[in-house]
C-alpha cells in the first residue's frame, strides 16, 4: 500500500474517532429533549445533569487537540565535524533509498536505531528527522550489519512512515484520552460510594446493629458503558494502523536487504535479539555490580564496557544465534516477529553479496572512547555519576567483598540470630543477584550481581572489608557457629533453616541429608567472609565467567573437605579452623629480601 493510500486510511480512522463523538452527543441530546417533553420537571432536570456530565469527557477528547510532548531519549547530537564518517555513511544510505537524510543525528545508549520526524499538518507537510543510534548496538553490530539497520532505517523515511505516524498516534492519544476520562470518572464515583456506605456502616455498628456489606456494584456503571463503547473503538483503531506499522516494518527490511544485501540484512536481524540479551546480561551482572557498594567502573567503561563481554564471551553468543527468539503473537504488535522478518528476506533471490563481519561498526565513529563517556553522562542520574570509580579488577574485589559479607551476616542472623540486613534467608547459593547459573558453590564463589539501581546513594562505602556490623562482628559470628557445632548444636540449628513439606516431614539422616546442604553452603559465605577480612582472599575478575574467590595456596584443595567435616553426621571444626588461622609474620632482623618471581596461586 502506498502513502496516498495508508495516509487516506489513517485519515478515515482518525475520523472515525469524532464521528463516535458526535453520536453519542446527538444522542444524549435526543435524550434531554425526550426528557423535556415527556417527563416532569425535576426528573428531566436530572437528565440534563448526568447528559451534562457524560458529555464533558466527549467534548474533550474530541477539541484537545495537542498530542503529549514526545519523551526525548537521552543521548548526544553528534554533527559532521564530529563524526564525518558516520555522517557520510547516513548520507550515503539515504541517496541509494532515494529519501532526505535526517538532520540531526544522536548517539543514546540502548540496544536500537530509530527515526521520527517533527511533521505538520497532522504528517501532510515534513519536518525536522532525527536518527538515533545505540552505542550498545554498535558494539554488537559489524560495519555491514549496522549499513543494514540504517538502511532499514532509511527506508521508514522513502516510504513517509515517520510523517503518516503522526495522524495514528494522534487517533490512538485521542482514544486513550477519552477512555481514561471515563475510567477516572467511574473511579471517583465508587470511591466516593464507597466512603459514604463505610460512614453509614461505621455508624449503624456504633449503635450496636449490625452493618451492612459495602457494596458498589452498579456504581459508575453508566460511565463505564461509555468507556467501553471507546475501549471497542480504541481496539479497531489499534489492530487497524498496526497491522500497517508491521507491514511497513516488511518493506523497510526489503528496502535493507536491496541496499545493504540480503545476507547482511538477514545477519543483522539475527544479531539483534542476541545484543540485546546480552547487554541485559552485562548491566545486571558486570556495569551495576558495584552500585549497592557505591561504586561505578570508570568513565566510558559504563556503556563501554559491554566490548569486554561480548570478545570473551562469543562461544556462548554463538550458541544464542543458533536459534531465533519465538515471540508470541499478537494484533497489537507494532512490529513482526523477528522469524519471520529473518524467512522474508533470506526467501529472497540471492544477491551474491557476502555479509562481511570483520570490520567492526565502532570504526565508523572518530573517537569510540570519547563517545562512550559523552553518552554515559546523558543516561546516568546525577547521583549515580557522583560515585565512586574503580577500574574494573578492583571494582569486582570490592563489590563483591561486600556482596559476600552482606550474604554471611544474612545466615549468620538466621542461624544464630545475629544483627544482619532485612532479608533473612540463608542466601549461601547467591552471590548478591546476578548471573544465571553462577550462584556461590560449595567454595562460596558468587557470581556477579546486583540490583540495578544507578541512583543509588553515593556515600555507600567502597571497602572490601566493609562490614556494617563492624569490622568484628562477622568473626564472631563465624566463631560462634564453629563453636556451637561443637558443642553438637549443629543439627538443632538446621531446624532454623527454612524447609520444604518434604524436609519438614523428614527425621533422622533424611533430616540431615536435606539440612546438609544449607548448612554447608551458608557456613562457606562465612568462612569466605573471613578470608576477605583477612586478607587472604580476592575476587578475581572474569569476562567469560563468574568471579571466582582467589584463596591462599593450597587451600581451595583442602576448604571443600573441611567444609564436609563440618557438617558431617559426626561434626569436626578443626580442619576449618587450621585453615582460618592468621598466619604469623616470622620475625626477622634483616629486612626480608623480595622473593623471586614465580608462578601465582
Amino acid at each position: 500500500m502506498g502513502p496516498t493510500p495508508r495516509a487516506a486510511r489513517a485519515l478515515v480512522l482518525l475520523a472515525g474517532f469524532y464521528l463516535l463523538g458526535l453520536f453519542l452527543l446527538a444522542a444524549l441530546a435526543a435524550a434531554d429533549w425526550a426528557a423535556a417533553v415527556h417527563t416532569p420537571g425535576p426528573f428531566a432536570l436530572k437528565v440534563f445533569i448526568v447528559s451534562a456530565v457524560l458529555a464533558l469527557p466527549i467534548v474533550r477528547g474530541m477539541f484537545m487537540l495537542r498530542t503529549p510532548p514526545y519523551e526525548d531519549v537521552p543521548g548526544v547530537r553528534v554533527d559532521e565535524s564530529r563524526e564525518p564518517r558516520l555522517w557520510r555513511t547516513v548520507r550515503d544510505i539515504a541517496q541509494q533509498v532515494g529519501t532526505r537524510a535526517p538532520d540531526e543525528i544522536l548517539l543514546t545508549g540502548d540496544v536500537n536505531a530509530a527515526v521520527s520526524e517533527d511533521s505538520r499538518l497532522l504528517g501532510l507537510a515534513g519536518g525536522t528527522r532525527r536518527l538515533r543510534i545505540g552505542l550498545p548496538l554498535m558494539t554488537g553490530l559489524s560495519e555491514s550489519g549496522l549499513r543494514a539497520v540504517l538502511a532499514h532505517e532509511m527506508g521508514h523515511y522513502g516510504n513517509a512512515d515517520t510523517r503518516l505516524a503522526a495522524i495514528s498516534e494522534r487517533g490512538r492519544v485521542h482514544v486513550l484520552r477519552t477512555v481514561a476520562h471515563f475510567e477516572e470518572r467511574a473511579g471517583a464515583k465508587v470511591s466516593k460510594e464507597r466512603a459514604r456506605q463505610e460512614k453509614k456502616a461505621a455508624a449503624a455498628v456504633a449503635k450496636g446493629r449490625k452493618a451492612k456489606e459495602v457494596d458498589t456494584t452498579g456504581t459508575g456503571v453508566t460511565y463505564r458503558a461509555m468507556a467501553r463503547l471507546y475501549t471497542a473503538y480504541g481496539k479497531f483503531y489499534l489492530r487497524a494502523t498496526l497491522s500497517g506499522s508491521r507491514r511497513a516494518e516488511f518493506a523497510a527490511d526489503v528496502a535493507a536487504a536491496r541496499i545493504a544485501g540480503r545476507d547482511a540484512t538477514s545477519s543483522a536481524l539475527r544479531e539483534i535479539p542476541v545484543i540485546n540479551a546480552a547487554h541485559d546480561f552485562y548491566l545486571n551482572c558486570y556495569a551495576t555490580l558495584g552500585v549497592d557498594a557505591g561504586l561505578l567502573p570508570p568513565p566510558g567503561e559504563f556503556l563501554g564496557g559491554f566490548r569486554h563481554l561480548l570478545a570473551a564471551r562469543h562461544e556462548e553468543l554463538d550458541a544464542l544465534r543458533g536459534e531465533l527468539p519465538t515471540e508470541p503473537v499478537s494484533p497489537y504488535d507494532s512490529h513482526p516477529p523477528i522469524a519471520e522478518r529473518v524467512a522474508r528476506i533470506e526467501a529472497l533471490p540471492d544477491d551474491g553479496r557476502a555479509s562481511d563481519p570483520v570490520r567492526p561498526s565502532l570504526s565508523l565513529l572518530a573517537d569510540a572512547d570519547r563517545s562512550f563517556a559523552a553518552v554515559e553522562e546523558t543516561v546516568l542520574t546525577p547521583a549515580a555519576l557522583g560515585l565512586r570509580r574503580l577500574d574494573w579488577p578492583e571494582l569486582v574485589h570490592a563489590a563483591m567483598s561486600v556482596q559476600t559479607e552482606r550474604s554471611a551476616q544474612r545466615f549468620g542472623a538466621l542461624v544464630l540470630g545475629t544483627a544482619a540486613g532485612e532479608d533473612t534467608s540463608p542466601r549461601g547459593t547467591d552471590g548478591g543477584g546476578g548471573t544465571p547459573g553462577h550462584g556461590a558453590d560449595a567454595h562460596g564463589t558468587p557470581g556477579h550481581g546486583a540490583d540495578a539501581r544507578p541512583d543509588a546513594d553515593a556515600d555507600r562505602t567502597s571497602r572490601p572489608e566493609a562490614d556494617p556490623e563492624g569490622d568484628g562482628a562477622g568473626a564472631a559470628t563465624l566463631g560462634a557457629l564453629l563453636d556451637a557445632i561443637d558443642a553438637g548444636a549443629l543439627w538443632r540449628i538446621a531446624e532454623r533453616l527454612p524447609r520444604s513439606a518434604e524436609a519438614a516431614a523428614a527425621h533422622g539422616r533424611a533430616a540431615r541429608e536435606f539440612a546438609r546442604p544449607q548448612l554447608r553452603a551458608g557456613l562457606s559465605q562465612l568462612v569466605s567472609a573471613e578470608y576477605l577480612r583477612q586478607g587472604r582472599a580476592r575476587w578475581q575478575l572474569s569476562w567469560a565467567e563468574s568471579a571466582a574467590l582467589e584463596l591462599p595456596y593450597g587451600h581451595v584443595d583442602e576448604l571443600p573437605a573441611a567444609l564436609e567435616a563440618a557438617v558431617a553426621d559426626r561434626p569436626d571444626t578443626g580442619p576449618l579452623r587450621a585453615l582460618l588461622e592468621p598466619v604469623a609474620a616470622p620475625e626477622t632482623s634483616a629486612p626480608a629480601q623480595a622473593p623471586a618471581p614465580g608462578p601465582t596461586a
